[in-house]
């Protein structure tokens, strides 16, 4: 999945889920943190500083724990979101029962957006791979990749450097 992609779905998901707004700030944070379903599914208010524009990530599976900056757009979105459900503690997504939204659910959710958007039904884990190869892509270095997306061992982050498209193209000997 591209970047591009990612950011099809979060306007898709806008014009087309009944939960638009929190669907779309799902996709987001999963792709921008490379966060798996369960760490999205478990985020709270308490792990993001909206004024320092800091998001603390608890890694599930034994990985590294980390704090990432938010990016402006995903900041007004968190405050758009708060502001317009009301909640400012606890988890950060619930549904319209304030049911934790769960992880299954956020699979379907998304299976479905993405056959209707892009034709394909992925897996949320693809965002999480997607924002692996789009921090290759744009040329930072495995280590702090490996940091970013809590790996322990950095054979787990080598998986995010097959090569895609054409690379030998710019190649010159």
């Amino acid at each position: 999945m591209t970047r591009d992609e990612v950011h099809r779905l979060m306007r898709g998901a806008l014009k087309h889920s009944r939960h638009g707004q929190r669907d779309a700030l799902m996709i987001r944070l999963a792709f921008e943190h490379g966060l798996r379903v369960s760490e999205l599914v478990g985020l709270r208010w308490t792990a993001v500083e909206l004024s320092t524009h800091e998001l603390r990530i608890t890694r599930a599976k034994g990985s590294l724990n980390g704090t990432h900056p938010l990016q402006g757009e995903t900041v007004r979105a968190l405050k758009r979101y708060q502001r317009e459900s009301g909640r400012t503690g606890g988890l950060i997504f619930v549904n319209e029962r304030e049911a934790p939204v769960s992880a299954d659910g956020f699979r379907r959710a998304l299976h479905r957006l993405s056959e209707r958007v892009l034709g394909v039904k992925w897996h949320p884990h693809a965002l999480r791979h997607a924002c692996g190869v789009h921090l290759i892509n744009q040329g930072v270095d495995l280590r702090t990749v490996q940091q970013y997306l809590g790996h322990i061992n950095i054979q787990n982050t080598v998986a995010y450097t097959a090569l895609t498209g054409r690379p030998f193209e710019r190649l010159r000997f």
